[in-house]
């Protein structure tokens, strides 16, 4: 009998899993190219960069998330560095190791890729050139299988190096509809100079900068879409307020605060025009929207709970999410329309969740919550927002918090002390690719901007 009831819940569970919607299927996509990406040669002073620019190459391919890396080992000793090299055999033998490189190398087992990315890099007039090709290797023959052949430049140096990879990374993913996040940057808050301040590096790690120096706490970051701005909150004034710098010229413009002892969490509506934000000028803590200056301020909530971290939606800006304590619990994560109506609770009143948000698309959020494995710490998950279904991405590593997409909608970065500090990491959102991008100090509450 009870073989018989357990046999019962097993399919009934099955049942229900399979009635669910795939929520990382639907953001990662399932359909993935097999893509050969061979180390290139270096000539001259190239060689000794070859590393970086390697490296740089194939990790900005495989984060991309659209494509399955063919295994290196796998690959035929024959790698062509340019076209000229390719020549068809009257009769192809994978085994004939002193032939010329043919497209059958690639496109056959063991490699089976659909595509090869191959070149290599030289001096010229004293700056790095790479010489870079992509070529479809189910073609029948050289001059259909060329879809990318193009010259790269840059310093002759690690950032030159850098520069030509992204670049001819970010030509291979055009070719499937897809924007490389080479250019894009993350700010986070870090305490390495003596202070927390708000600090700003490339979407993979390099050129850590620092942007403010008030030597007191700035923290929070929100980057406006269009780029210009970043609002943060500040205790330079002795208290909790929202302050706003040009990311132009690095300074501080006027944002009007309300009369409070607490500004913060301001984020940015998709036109980069008006910010929701968090004040006490009521007494308790509730969701308020102005205009970019902080002109024209208008009260969305009215509850007698602290409510904060509001986050407009990216694609309509119809409307928000936040975090509140209303109904005398934890916190949790509510979604409301931008007038303040429709307030609905997302998530299930157990543990804390917290730091809501927006994938670009408008159609997820990724949160922490203090539910799941690992209950009684804050790990990330992701919830379709119409449906509520949600998925667990990290576990049993430390206390992992504020969780922010990347603009292609498929990264996530996070803060994470599962190293015993807090650091920057950033990972796929099925939960994989995982990286640690900082180690300097301690860093969190990241936000990644384009």
């Amino acid at each position: 009998m009870k073989k018989t009831i357990l046999t019962l819940l097993v399919l009934a569970a099955a049942a229900v899993s399979q009635q669910r919607p795939d929520i990382i299927g639907v953001i990662m996509g399932s359909q993935k190219a097999v893509i050969a990406v061979p180390d290139m040669r270096g000539a001259g002073r190239a060689a000794g960069f070859m590393d970086v620019l390697n490296g740089t190459l194939f990790r900005d391919l495989d984060d991309a998330a659209i494509f399955k890396m063919a295994p290196k080992s796998m690959y035929p000793t024959r790698v062509p560095q340019q076209p000229g090299e390719f020549r068809k055999p009257l009769q192809y033998d994978p085994n004939n190791r002193n032939a010329a490189p043919w497209l059958q190398d690639w496109s056959d087992p063991p490699v089976n890729a659909d595509y090869l990315a191959f070149g290599y890099a030289a001096e010229q007039d004293g700056q790095m050139v790479l010489f870079g090709w992509l070529f479809n290797v189910r073609q029948p023959d050289v001059a259909a299988a060329q879809v990318i052949g193009k010259l790269y430049f840059g310093p002759m140096d690690e950032s030159g190096a850098r520069k030509v990879a992204h670049e001819f990374a970010s030509d291979i993913l055009k070719q499937f509809g897809v924007e490389s996040l080479a250019g894009s940057r993350i700010f986070f808050v870090s305490n390495r100079s003596g202070n927390k301040e708000i600090w700003s590096m490339d979407y993979d790690g390099p050129n850590q900068k620092q942007i403010t120096s008030y030597k007191s706490i700035s923290t929070m970051p929100s980057v406006s879409p269009d780029g210009t701005r970043i609002a943060f909150t500040s205790w330079a004034l002795g208290q909790p307020q929202v302050f706003v710098h040009s990311l132009e010229t690095l300074r501080r413009i006027p944002f009007l605060n309300p009369r409070a002892g607490t500004n913060q969490n301001a984020s940015y509506s998709p036109d980069s025009k008006q910010v929701v934000f968090s004040s006490s000028a009521s007494g308790f803590s509730q969701i308020y929207m102005a205009n970019a200056d902080g002109s024209g301020i208008r009260r969305l909530t009215n509850t007698r709970a602290v409510e904060v971290e509001p986050k407009m939606n990216p694609k309509t800006g119809n409307e928000i999410v936040f975090v509140s304590g209303r109904g005398g619990g934890s916190p949790q994560v509510y979604r409301m329309n931008s007038d303040g109506a429709d307030v609905q609770r997302l998530t299930t009143g157990e543990g804390q969740a917290t730091n809501p948000s927006w994938n670009p698309q408008g159609t997820h959020i990724a949160f922490a919550w203090t539910r799941g494995y690992d209950p009684g710490n804050f790990n990330i998950f992701v919830m379709d927002v119409n449906t509520r279904e949600y998925v667990q991405l990290t576990s049993g590593a430390g206390r992992n918090e504020n969780p922010t997409w990347a603009p292609d909608g498929k990264h996530i970065v996070f803060s994470s002390d599962r190293g015993g500090r807090s650091q920057i990491w950033t990972m796929l959102a099925d939960g994989s690719q995982l990286r640690q991008l900082t180690s300097a100090g301690l860093n969190e509450k990241p936000a990644w901007s384009k």
